[in-house]
């Protein structure tokens, strides 16, 4: 391929020009592609599986009961009162697997622990598996919002004292909180075009291309991550935050790609900021990655006032396709501040858009805007996530909740971070991961490496060339290897995404020694042509 074949791509997306490598890596049938483009682990959570399934049954049993007495395959819906009691009767008949001993815990685990009726709560679980009613409240489901928010806390807070209330927003996934949170903001009057939003980069692509569309037309302005620094935000970059013009600063914690957690003293200094000189900015903090981090910490415990806090369950239970994600907000929130806030012409136009939802719109919380939002207001009566996906999304928290020696968490986090190791092993570097890394993916900085392996010469050689996307492109088509470009992050080096979570570790001992035959290649072309100079 010429250098011009590549300049078609230049404005695509990485996870669009994903599908053009994909399309050359797989062209050639002698030969295994491999696919680390894309953040879809190859590892799951089975207990919380093995329970769905095993609620299911009893489920069916339960529904089964109200018409027994017509022809088989007739159902009808379940009943509250004794319904516990009916499935430990249920348990003592069936063989002590996994997914019946889960329940059995779970069902003590939230009377003991979270103080949830025992017969309300399953009852709940039961018609969520049967499906035969609308998400009620719309927003979430009572229990399984507790659990959720048990849940959070747990992964958000850390050690930090958890501060108020929250509420939280079941949604499809993380992707669609981001779509409800921009869409929200921008029906309320909170952000208008020519309003400028802070990101923290390098970042998940999605979050510098959606404020610069024309529905929200916002000015982004870059709040730079320290690549040198361990990735962590410098004063001056977070000082940035004070233009009186920001007034929402987006940030996934940990980072995607460098796949970096923010430090205590950047978490504590950008608190510190946003209390003492910035009460009233916007927040949206994505920790989807967190629960693959040490101790972790979200903006969402720091800044409890300013933060929406999105978090999906994708990642850390391998359930990218049950598109279970949430929003959290705080009952005290600078949200409902500035709605209060807002111009007497501008509360009587959101007045007629929320009027047919409650005879008081103004005390409609920002929260619940969302959910009205997300279906166009008017069919907010059916808004709301399904709840065979609530219950399962119930399911992953309490296997959260109960794991107490942290397996689950600790075989994620033991195998990603070997990946790391085996990865970087055999493209000849030796690396030792810093206290803040998560390792979910990993960034490879292609014109550092090269300056490791080669020398400074020709690190200056490969930056100056802009060789970053021909580097993708040559790989695909020599080895059949897929990464995705760094520079679609906004990373400024010459760089690739590798996630950590979806190949073998053979596969990842592969992929390093194939990145180290193409640099080598490209070596062999730089002292052809000489340096640089």
């Amino acid at each position: 391929m010429s250098e011009q074949d590549f300049s078609q791509f230049a404005n695509l997306s990485p996870f669009e020009l994903k599908d053009q490598l994909i399309e050359i890596a797989s062209s050639d049938a002698q030969r295994l592609m491999l696919n680390a483009g894309r953040g879809n682990p190859n590892f799951l959570a089975t207990l919380p599986r093995w329970a769905f399934l095993s609620l299911g049954e009893f489920a069916l049993l339960e529904a089964q009961r109200s018409y027994s007495y017509l022809n088989s395959g007739f159902g009808g819906l379940p009943e509250h009162e004794g319904i516990v009691q009916r499935f430990e009767t249920y348990a003592g008949n069936h063989d002590k697997t996994d997914g019946i001993g889960f329940l059995r815990s779970a069902i003590s685990y939230v009377k003991d622990q979270l103080g949830l009726d025992q017969d309300a709560f399953l009852f709940e679980m039961v018609s969520a598996f049967l499906g035969c009613n609308y998400p009620t409240p719309p927003r979430m489901l009572v229990h399984t919002e507790e659990i959720v928010k048990a849940y959070l806390a747990q992964e958000m807070f850390g050690s930090v004292p958890r501060s108020g209330d929250f509420s939280v927003f079941a949604t499809e996934g993380g992707t669609a909180a981001m779509t409800y949170i921009f869409q929200s903001l921008r029906e309320n009057g909170l952000i208008k075009p020519g309003d400028k939003i802070a990101i923290a980069t390098p970042i998940f692509s999605p979050y510098l291309e959606i404020p610069v569309l024309a529905d929200y037309g916002l000015d982004v302005v870059d709040i730079r991550m320290d690549e040198h620094a361990d990735w962590q935000l410098p004063e001056a970059e977070i000082e940035k935050l004070l233009d009186p013009a920001v007034k929402i600063f987006c940030l996934v914690n940990p980072s995607n790609p460098p796949s970096t957690k923010l430090s205590d003293a950047t978490l504590d200094r950008l608190a510190n900021l946003i209390a003492t000189r910035k009460p009233g900015l916007f927040i949206v903090t994505d920790d989807v990655y967190g629960t693959f981090a040490d101790d972790f910490v979200s903006l969402f415990a720091k800044c409890p006032r300013n933060t929406l806090c999105v978090y999906s369950f994708s990642k850390f239970f391998g359930a990218t396709g049950w598109r279970l994600g949430a929003i959290g907000l705080h009952e005290d929130n600078v949200f409902d501040a500035a709605l209060a806030a807002l111009p007497e012409e501008q509360k009587k136009l959101l007045d007629v858009r929320y009027e047919s939802l409650t005879t008081e719109p103004r005390k409609l919380r920002f929260i619940d805007r969302m959910v009205a939002d997300s279906r166009a207001v008017a069919l907010n009566h059916t808004a709301g996530l399904s709840v065979p996906q609530q219950l399962q999304m119930a399911l992953f928290a309490l296997n959260g909740l109960m794991d107490r020696e942290h397996r689950y968490k600790n075989a994620a986090k033991q195998l990603i971070r070997q990946r790391y190791l085996t990865l970087y092993k055999n493209m000849g570097v030796k690396v030792a991961p810093a206290p803040n890394d998560v390792d979910y993916y990993t960034l490879i900085d292609l014109q550092e490496l090269g300056g490791t392996l080669y020398g400074p010469e020709f690190e200056k050689w490969f930056a100056k060339s802009d060789l970053g996307t021909s580097f993708l492109f040559r790989l695909a088509q020599e080895t059949g290897v897929v990464l995705l470009p760094g520079n679609g992050f906004e990373v400024v080096d010459t760089s690739a995404r590798v996630s950590l979570a979806n190949l073998t570790d053979r596969e990842y001992a592969s992929i390093g020694k194939f990145t180290r035959q193409v640099l080598d290649e490209y070596y062999q072309d730089f002292k052809k042509i000489g340096s640089p100079e």
